[in-house]
C-alpha cells in the first residue's frame, strides 16, 4: 500500500504552474495559482477489523468504524483501514488526523434502515436545514483523508424519489413493484409516505426558531442525506475513491480550506434527483483534478450559499483550481449557482472534457440570490453531445431541469425590470478561451437581468457545432474573438436583444447562412463587427423597429 501518496504528491506542480495565461489580445493577464496546502499522516496503519468489524455485508460495522477512527485520533492520527470485503455501517464520523484508507476490493456500504441516521441541524441548497445525518461527515477538523481504490456507496436507492418519465416502462414497472407509494398523478415514485409528505412542504426541513428535531419527523425519509459533508474542515484530501450512489449530493465541502480531490470516480444513476457530483460550497483554496463524474444533476459546481442566508455567511467560493476531468452525465460539467448569494471568485477550469452533459458550461442564478461571480478563467474545454448549451449563462434559473422532459411545457420568461438591491446577482469578468463542442442544441447563450446585465465576458478560439447559434440578451460588454458557429438554423447565426458593447471579431459560420446577425431591443448600442465575412450570408442583418441604425456596426 502506498499509503503516503498524495502527501506532497502536488504541491511541486502546483507551483511549477503559478502562472495561467487569460483572454486575448487586449485583455491577456497573467494570474498566478493559489497554492493548496497538503495532508500528512502518521504511517501507523489500523484495521478495522481489529475492533471487531465484519466484512460479511451483515453486520452493522458503524461502532467498530467510529472507535477505530476516534482511537487512531487520540493517538496522534494515522491510517484506518477498510481491507477487502463488504462493509455494511451506519454513519460515519471523521476525526483529525485520519486517513481512512480503502483497498481495491473493499466495498463500504451504508445501510438502508433510517433509523440509523438521527435528524441533525446541517444545511441544503445553501440553507440552514434539519437532514438525516450524512454517511460520512466531519466537522472543525484538520488534516484529514479518504483515500485508496475501494467503493464508498451510499445506498441512495432507498431514499431518492423518481420521475416515470426517467425510466423505461420496465424500469418503472419493476419500482413500483419494490414498494413505496406513487404520486396522485402517477409521474413518480415515493419510497416511504414520509417521502410523500415531506414532497408536498415548500421549504421541508428549514430550521424554524423553537422547533425541534421531533418537529420534523413525519417528513424525515424526504430529508436525504448528502453522501458526505464536511464542514469548516482544513487541509483535506480525497483520492482514488468511488463515491457513488448517494442519497442527495455526492461530496459536499461546505466552508472547508485547502482540500484536494485527486482521481476520484463520482457516479449516481442518470436520474438521481439532486444527485450532484461535487457541491463546493464557500471554500477557499481547492484542487480538483484527475477525476471522473457520472452523475444525476450537475457535475462540478460551485456554491455559496442561498440568497438572505448566504450572504449573511458572506463566504466566496475562492481559489479553485479544476482540471483535467471528465465528466459524463449531467446537468452541467462546470457549473456555478445557482446558490451563489456568497459569491464566487478566482476560479481556473482547464483541460477538461464534458461528454453528454446537459449543459458544457453553466453559470446560473435568479433575482434574490445576491452575490458576485467573478473572475472565472476556463481554458482547453472539449464538449461533445450536449442535449442544452455548450455555453450557457442565465440569470433566470427557475429549479428545473436544463432539458425539459417529453411533452414537457415551460412558460417564456416575462421581462420586468425591478430595483438593484443586495438581493441582485451578478456575472462579470469571465474569460473563456479554447473550447471545442461537437453537437449542441444551442452553441452560446447570455441572458442577463434587464436592471443589471451579465457583464464583461471574453471568448476566444470558441468552435462550437449545434442545431442554434449564438443568442446575447441583456449583456453589456461581450467580446467573441474568432468564434466558429456550425448550426443547422441559420436564421439568424446571432441574436442580439438589449446588447450594449458587444463586440465580435472573427466570427465564421456555414456559406450561405439565412442571416448573419439579429438585431432587437431598444436599449441595444455599440454592437460592433470586425474581421468577419459578411458576404458569405444571404442576408446580413436585420433589425426591430426600435432599434436605431447605428446601433449596428460592422468594420473590416
Amino acid at each position: 500500500m502506498n499509503l503516503s501518496r498524495g502527501k506532497f504528491y502536488y504541491t511541486f506542480s502546483v507551483i511549477a504552474c503559478i502562472f495561467f495565461l487569460v483572454g486575448s489580445t487586449g485583455y491577456a493577464q497573467k494570474q498566478a495559482l493559489p497554492i493548496i496546502q497538503q495532508v500528512k499522516f502518521k504511517k501507523d496503519t489500523t484495521s478495522i477489523v481489529t475492533f471487531g468489524a465484519k466484512g460479511d455485508g451483515i453486520t452493522l460495522n458503524t461502532s467498530f468504524i467510529n472507535n477505530a477512527i476516534s482511537k487512531v485520533s487520540q493517538k496522534g492520527g494515522g491510517v484506518v483501514l477498510i481491507p477487502s470485503g463488504l462493509w455494511l455501517t451506519g454513519p460515519i464520523e471523521l476525526k483529525r488526523n485520519v486517513n481512512l484508507h480503502l483497498k481495491r476490493d473493499a466495498i463500504l456500504q451504508f445501510t438502508d434502515d433510517f433509523n440509523q441516521y438521527k435528524l441533525v441541524e446541517g444545511n441544503w441548497e445553501g440553507q440552514p436545514a434539519w437532514r438525516n445525518q450524512s454517511p460520512i461527515s466531519g466537522v472543525n477538523l484538520v488534516n484529514i483523508a479518504i483515500t485508496g481504490s475501494g467503493i464508498i456507496d451510499g445506498n441512495g436507492g432507498a431514499w431518492r424519489m423518481v420521475k416515470k418519465d426517467k425510466l423505461t416502462e420496465t424500469q418503472w414497472q419493476k419500482l413500483v413493484a419494490s414498494g413505496g407509494f406513487v404520486s396522485e398523478d402517477g409521474k413518480t415514485w415515493y419510497p416511504s409516505q414520509k417521502t410523500v409528505k415531506g414532497s408536498k412542504i415548500k421549504n421541508a426541513g428549514v430550521i424554524v426558531p423553537g422547533k425541534t428535531a421531533a418537529d420534523y419527523d413525519d417528513i424525515k425519509d424526504f430529508l436525504r442525506p448528502n453522501l458526505l459533508v464536511l464542514t469548516s474542515c482544513k487541509k483535506i484530501l480525497l483520492e482514488g475513491v468511488t463515491f457513488q450512489n448517494s442519497p442527495a449530493w455526492n461530496l459536499h465541502p461546505l466552508m472547508c480550506e485547502d482540500l484536494t480531490l485527486r482521481n476520484l470516480q463520482v457516479k449516481n444513476p442518470w436520474f438521481a434527483q439532486n444527485g450532484d457530483g461535487v457541491d463546493v460550497e464557500s471554500c477557499k483554496n481547492v484542487l480538483i483534478e484527475g477525476s471522473t463524474f457520472d452523475v444525476g444533476d450537475d457535475g462540478i459546481c460551485i456554491k455559496s450559499g442561498r440568497d438572505e442566508s448566504g450572504r449573511k455567511r458572506g463566504m466566496p467560493t475562492e481559489n479553485v483550481i479544476i482540471r483535467n476531468n471528465v465528466v459524463y452525465h449531467a446537468h452541467g460539467g462546470f457549473v456555478i449557482g445557482s446558490e451563489m448569494s456568497g459569491g464566487a471568485k478566482n476560479i481556473w477550469v482547464y483541460d477538461c472534457s464534458f461528454i453528454g452533459t446537459d449543459i458544457g458550461l453553466r453559470f446560473k442564478t435568479t433575482r434574490g440570490r445576491g452575490g458576485v461571480v467573478e473572475n472565472i478563467y476556463i481554458n482547453n474545454i472539449n464538449i461533445i453531445d450536449i442535449p442544452g448549451e455548450a455555453i450557457l449563462f442565465d440569470m433566470y434559473y427557475a429549479a428545473q431541469d436544463p432539458v425539459p422532459l417529453a411533452g414537457e411545457k415551460r412558460e417564456a420568461i416575462k421581462t420586468v425590470t425591478v430595483p438593484v438591491t443586495e438581493a441582485t446577482p451578478q456575472f462579470k469578468n469571465f474569460y473563456i478561451k479554447n473550447v471545442v463542442a461537437n453537437g449542441a442544441a444551442k452553441a452560446i447563450f447570455f441572458r442577463g437581468l434587464p436592471e443589471m446585465n451579465i457583464k464583461d465576458i471574453y471568448l476566444e478560439n470558441v468552435t462550437i457545432q449545434a442545431k442554434k447559434g449564438i443568442e446575447i440578451i441583456e449583456a453589456s460588454g461581450i467580446f467573441l474573438k474568432n468564434v466558429n458557429v456550425l448550426t443547422d438554423d441559420t436564421n439568424p447565426i446571432v441574436h442580439v436583444q438589449n446588447g450594449t458593447n458587444i463586440n465580435i471579431n472573427g466570427l465564421q459560420y456555414k456559406n450561405g447562412s439565412e442571416l448573419l446577425f439579429n438585431i432587437t431591443g431598444e436599449k441595444t448600442k455599440g454592437v460592433k463587427i470586425s474581421g468577419t465575412d459578411v458576404t458569405k450570408a444571404k442576408k446580413t442583418s436585420a433589425f426591430g423597429t426600435e432599434v436605431s441604425k447605428t446601433a449596428f456596426e460592422i468594420s473590416k
